[in-house]
């Protein structure tokens, strides 16, 4: 196995783990302004109003967003599973 393949497989798994963890905080970072702007706007400043939508929008994001995560995970496992014997050499 060379230094060139290390760094490939490396460079794919952090590109991967970046594409999954995009909408998630995507979601978290949109409800986070909108609450924050409402907060802004009302001056109420309670702490569980910040926490509670956040943790919905995640959980709807996990939800939508599920089955493809899982699907680019599992691909990427199998194909560096499939390539393990060419790395070796």
């Amino acid at each position: 196995m060379t230094d060139a393949t290390v760094l490939d497989v490396a460079q794919n798994a952090l590109t991967l783990s970046f594409l999954i963890c995009l909408p998630i905080l995507g979601f978290g970072l949109v409800v986070g302004l909108v609450v924050a702007v409402f907060q802004a706007a009302t001056q109420i400043h309670e702490m569980t109003i910040t926490f509670i939508p956040k943790m919905i929008a995640v959980a709807v994001a996990l939800l939508i967003f599920g089955p493809w995560m899982l699907n680019r995970m599992t691909t990427f496992t199998i194909g560096l599973l499939e390539n393990i014997p060419g790395m070796l050499k």
